[in-house]
């Protein structure tokens, strides 16, 4: 179990190093003034020309799930008369309940970071384009219910944990987009962007049972595997003897990085469009994200056992002439767990292809008439990423102002998948310049060593040049 949560902690640890990129900041999706509206619907322009500072002209880090630091870590209910422990884990048997916070279903931490090297916009044949230059990635875990249950309340019963994934994702995006009027009411637009690979990851248990209602025998099942697709990154095998037969048994005992490199290519589009109603209505659609990248290598590694039966000790002796040994069966028994436990080194398994997860976004506009500087919009959105694993979705109203010429806010409220959340947009656009800062999920309290308590927060932030 070490070996899969290390392989997945080194592959997050290369997605976040190399910082890579999440979707825009919501509450700006009705900001007009928010320069980077176009990589929520491609088919928003912007009155002005743009560049953007190196690395810093836009910004975005979230997270989102339903599980996080807070129902990890507890306080310490024997602080401070009989431990000098502030915090405890969520496991601590004087708890009155630790599964507290838990959801019943599968628990989803998800986190992602947009670092927008460079991004350019500008007015020219008959619309208004774009040019970007992204560093982009995704982490995420996903673990049942019931395997919190088992760990905190280890009983006599069944526990049909179901399956549990740690997944993460780095790339790196060109895109280059379109975006023109085609009537008075219509407007479209698009993207086309060519993707570099950098590192792919998926560690996962598969169908994990833990039969321990029957008190003679108990029965844990589980489908282990590793993919990784990464230049450079390799496992590291050991080879040790078996304890109750002969040959000696390889497993991987850590892994190595490597220097991270292009690993893969790929190319993915998005579409949009928006259509004026009237005067004071306004529809929005979009798709993004519909690509994949084919990725060069998959090394993979799985447990050579896929069960584990433990029947106890009966009718064995310390030393007996006939039967079963002591010492024999608890050979037997340790053999079968390296099997069960041990991730065995597959290679590589060749080319494999994935999807870069994709989004949908729908909003409904409403311009107040009798002060046309103030706009209420409704936006939907349904994102996903790693197939339908973590998938999300949210409803998010929002209230958009801009009083004076140089300034333009917004203030949001969003209920999804996993919160509600209340997010903000403030856009400065002097003459020759613009900064941004906004968020979809207020970032609250912090663990001493500044650790969000909650999974769900996020910030955006950004220096641009206006031209």
């Amino acid at each position: 179990m070490r070996l899969y949560i290390r392989t997945f902690a080194a592959i997050v640890f290369a997605a976040t190093a190399i910082q890579a990129s999440a979707q825009e900041v919501r509450s700006g999706y009705f900001n007009e003034s928010y320069l980077y509206r176009h990589n929520l619907n491609p088919a928003l322009g912007n009155e002005e020309d743009y560049i953007s500072v190196p690395v810093v002209g836009n910004f975005n880090a979230s997270m989102m799930g339903n599980f996080g630091y807070e129902e990890l870590v507890r306080k310490n209910p024997l602080y401070p008369d009989r431990s000098d422990k502030k915090v405890t884990s969520f496991m601590n048997p004087y708890l009155t309940n630790g599964l507290t916070g838990f959801s019943s279903g599968d628990n989803k931490m998800s986190g992602q970071v947009k670092v927008s090297v460079m991004s350019a916009g500008f007015k020219k044949w008959g619309g208004y384009n774009t040019i970007e230059l992204n560093v982009r990635g995704f982490a995420g875990v996903s673990v049942p219910y019931q395997m919190f249950e088992m760990a905190v309340n280890a009983s006599n019963k069944r526990y049909d944990i179901g399956d549990m994934s740690f997944d993460a994702q780095a790339f790196t995006e060109l895109a280059v987009g379109h975006s023109r009027q085609i009537d008075e009411k219509l407007r479209v637009g698009g993207k086309a962007k060519l993707l570099v690979g950098v590192a792919n990851a998926s560690v996962n248990l598969e169908n994990v049972t833990a039969d321990l209602k029957d008190a003679n025998q108990w029965v844990i099942t589980a489908d282990g595997k590793s993919q990784v697709s990464m230049n450079g990154f390799k496992y590291k095998n050991k080879s040790k003897e078996y304890y109750s037969q002969p040959g000696a048994y390889n497993y991987v005992s850590d892994v190595d990085m490597g220097t991270p490199s292009v690993s893969g290519f790929g190319l993915a589009v998005d579409a949009g469009a928006s259509y004026k109603i009237n005067e004071d209505l306004t529809v929005y659609g979009a798709l993004q994200d519909l690509g994949a990248i084919i990725w060069t290598k998959n090394y993979v590694a799985t447990n050579k056992r896929n069960s584990f039966v433990f029947d106890g000790f009966h009718d064995v002796d310390i030393k007996s002439e006939s039967g079963e040994v002591l010492d024999d069966k608890a050979d037997k028994y340790t053999d079968q767990l390296l099997d069960f436990m041990h991730l065995s080194d597959d290679g590589d398994d060749g080319a494999r292809l994935t999807g870069i997860g994709g989004t949908l976004n729908v909003g409904l506009q409403y311009t107040v008439p009798t002060y046309r500087q103030l706009r209420v919009g409704l936006l939907g959105t349904t994102s996903s990423y790693f197939g339908w694993k973590y998938r999300w979705s949210e409803l998010r109203l929002s209230g958009n102002i801009a009083p004076v010429d140089w300034f333009e806010g917004s203030l949001s409220f969003g209920v999804n998948s996993y919160a509600f959340n209340t997010g903000f947009l403030a856009n400065f656009h002097t003459k020759g310049f613009n900064f941004f800062l906004g968020m979809d999920a207020i970032l609250g309290k912090v663990s001493k060593e500044f650790i969000p308590l909650s999974s769900n927060g996020g910030v955006s932030f950004g220096f641009n040049i206006m031209l």
